[in-house]
């Protein structure tokens, strides 16, 4: 069994830039939301990392991607648009439950 992943996995990565493979795009993660929850041993409290995008003008596509933390690993992750209220930046999550 691979080991879950956690906001520990993202916090040093928060304010750094996360490349798609196989795409041009580039986001900031912006920040973690939840995982402080307690749950029983073996489970995860859930989370959302928030990435931030230049502009509305070009959204990227929901999917799974192949991210590449800035200076750390690579995660697989279903990455999804989200509504942003702020006219110049578009934001996406990865939700963990």
């Amino acid at each position: 069994m691979t080991e879950l992943l956690t906001t520990e996995h993202f916090r040093p990565y928060v304010g750094k830039r996360v490349t798609f493979r196989g795409t041009s795009y580039a986001l900031i993660i912006d920040r973690l939301e939840g995982g402080t929850t307690p749950v029983p041993a073996g489970w995860r409290s859930p989370f959302v990392v928030i990435f931030r995008g230049p502009s509305k003008t070009d959204v990227m596509p929901t999917g799974l991607y192949e991210c590449e933390m800035e200076g750390g690993p690579v995660y697989s992750l279903h990455i999804m648009p989200i509504y942003t209220p702020q006219p110049d930046c578009q934001e996406y999550q990865a939700a963990f439950n």
